[in-house]
């Protein structure tokens, strides 16, 4: 029973979004499917895409939308650097600024901070890795975005993203490739795995919202010519394994499995712990 669980843990997490991976190589990279839907959203009379202009549309798709994965960012660092204070406070009870702070109404804030330091300090390492991996595949495959290239008037040529990837060297110029918008909308899955970690039952519904909210992020800018929709794909593929490789290294397996409550003693005490 617990090879199966573990074998379905590792199907659905990491062997799942490899297949994909896969499905959409094949189904977008290697025909031309990609520029057929974008074709499909040009104004037919100048050619050129119809929202590519639209300022309110730019705001609100693409400004506006990134101070939910900014604001979620900022408060797990600000959380991260609160959990210190309180057991720094504690070694000095005797300190008026400590006396005073567990008298108002930070104390608890600074409680539930260091309560919680594990997984405000997942957020901020895996915020961090989803950009800093986004900003590594961008860097060494140099693909210029559909209206910067000569399908769309553009200048420069239009090639897919494995013709041009190097491991070490930069790429030239072009950082298109995977979705940048859409996968700052991704790095909310990292709130999934927490909420998977305390067996949060509306966890799927989470799941689904970011998903939702990623490729909705990516859609807007699909619509606009600066990105192909397989862009969006990849970078909820790429931003998902982080994720979760990073929360596997934080939590472990059993937490993110989903114990059933009244088998808590099988996971190790430092994964159920939150302290």
């Amino acid at each position: 029973m617990q090879r199966s669980g573990r074998t379905a843990f590792y199907t659905n997490n990491l062997g799942l979004p490899l297949l994909l991976a896969a499905v959409v190589f094949v189904l977008f990279d290697m025909t031309h499917l990609d520029q057929q839907i974008s074709n499909l959203l040009l104004d037919p009379g100048t050619g050129e895409f119809i929202m590519r202009h639209n300022p309110w549309f730019e705001k609100a798709t693409h400004k506006w939308p990134r101070i939910l994965p900014n604001w979620t960012g900022e408060l797990a660092v600000i959380g991260s650097l609160l959990s210190f204070v309180w057991p720094l406070l504690a070694k000095f009870p005797q300190l008026g600024a400590s006396r005073f702070l567990q008298a108002t109404r930070i104390g608890p804030v600074l409680r539930f901070t260091t309560r919680y330091r594990r997984d405000f300090l997942y957020l901020v390492v895996t915020f961090a890795l989803c950009t800093g991996v986004i900003h590594y595949l961008k860097s060494h495959t140099g693909i210029y975005c559909p209206v910067e290239t000569t399908l769309y008037g553009g200048a420069a040529p239009h090639k897919e993203w494995f013709s041009s990837f190097t491991w070490l060297d930069k790429a030239p110029a072009g950082r298109c490739w995977p979705g940048g918008h859409a996968s700052s909308a991704f790095t909310l899955l990292a709130v999934y795995f927490v909420a998977l970690r305390y067996r949060w039952p509306h966890a799927r519904k989470l799941l689904i919202a970011v998903l939702l909210l990623g490729f909705v992020y990516g859609t807007t800018r699909v619509v606009q010519g600066w990105h192909y929709m397989s862009h969006t794909f990849w970078a909820g593929i790429f931003v998902w394994l982080t994720a979760w490789v990073s929360a596997l290294m934080f939590y472990g397996r059993p937490a993110l499995q989903g114990v059933p409550r009244g088998d808590e003693s099988r996971i190790p005490v430092a994964v159920v712990d939150a302290a």
